[in-house]
């Protein structure tokens, strides 16, 4: 759930919806809109928003808003959920090593062909019939993401799950010089030509480091990050993040979403966003608004202070 200034704050907008309250949001917008006009955005979808039909449709229309107001997003999306669906209703069983899908040769086509298939297919047309010119492919297409299958470790062996170890993105920049929006499936290919399975998280971080990206955008099902008494944390330091997750504060499934910030900011990404995607509109609320949906993660000042500010404080991210 939201904490209660943003929701309050987001209520009060659509309860009113009067005109004078419209002109204030869209006040409030524009100087983000005129900072990001002509930089691109990579925007990880996955978790709830992608099962929930008004949330998709909401972040189909985020997504061509962008396109229009001179934004170039790319979308790089999950899809954990619907492949355990597949590989259940072909009973196929699925273990996981290290939070990891062991991904042996029936698991990847099934993976392959939810991923790159039915899921992008459907983002396409959403994106489509919202009125966004999209086109959807994976990591193999044009050599996108080359990557090597991780290494086995005595925890055990991951299988067709791939480390991704070179991003080509000419097909991407190709599509945005004729204002296309990129919508991307995380399926890889090695140099010998095997299919292999990339977190999602990994392979936008990767994107967006080759497209030399203002932003990575990484949608949750959480509010953002919180720092040790549970409160969101609206903007982070990248070293005050190394320190929470050395003090157990950042846990569990939210360390690699973590350690994702970092790698893309020091790949030379200029800002990453954990944001709350069952929020409707997350990805505007985030880019245009002072308050924002989530937790941004930006690197150390010049002088290598530690930057915290807390959920009700607001942010400068101009």
């Amino acid at each position: 759930m939201l904490r209660s200034d943003a929701r309050l704050r987001i209520r009060a907008v659509v309860a009113t919806a009067k005109p004078i309250d419209q002109a204030e949001v869209l006040l409030e917008a524009l100087p983000y809109i005129r900072r990001f006009a002509g930089t691109t955005v990579v925007i990880k979808y996955g978790g709830h928003a992608m099962t929930d039909d008004e949330l998709k449709q909401a972040f189909a229309r985020d997504i061509v808003l962008l396109k229009y107001v001179g934004i170039h997003p790319v979308v790089v999306h999950g899809g954990g959920p619907q492949i355990d669906r597949m590989l259940s209703d072909l009973n196929i069983s699925s273990t996981f090593v290290r939070g990891m899908r062991v991904t042996d040769p029936a698991t990847m086509k099934v993976v392959e062909m939810v991923l790159a298939g039915q899921i992008n297919g459907e983002i396409v047309s959403l994106i489509n019939t919202a009125g966004g010119k999209a086109v959807g492919f994976s990591g193999k297409d044009g050599s996108l993401i080359v990557a090597r299958r991780i290494a086995a470790k005595p925890s055990g062996d991951l299988g067709q799950v791939g480390e991704v170890i070179g991003v080509n993105p000419e097909l991407v920049r190709a599509l945005q010089a004729q204002d296309f929006i990129p919508v991307i499936a995380p399926v890889a290919a090695s140099p010998e030509g095997e299919s292999l399975n990339i977190n999602a998280d990994i392979a936008a971080g990767k994107i967006a480091e080759a497209l030399e990206a203002e932003k990575l955008l990484l949608l949750t099902d959480v509010e953002g990050i919180k720092d040790a008494t549970g409160e969101l944390i609206r903007t982070l330091s990248t070293s005050e993040a190394r320190r929470l997750v050395a003090d157990g504060v950042i846990n569990k499934g939210m360390i690699p979403k973590v350690d994702c910030c970092l790698e893309a900011l020091r790949g030379g990404v200029k800002k990453v966003h954990v944001i709350d995607g069952r929020v409707r509109h997350a990805v505007l609320l985030e880019l245009f608004t002072d308050q924002g949906v989530g937790t941004e993660v930006r690197r150390d000042g010049p002088a290598g202070d530690v930057t915290v500010k807390r959920a009700a404080s607001v942010r400068s991210r101009r």
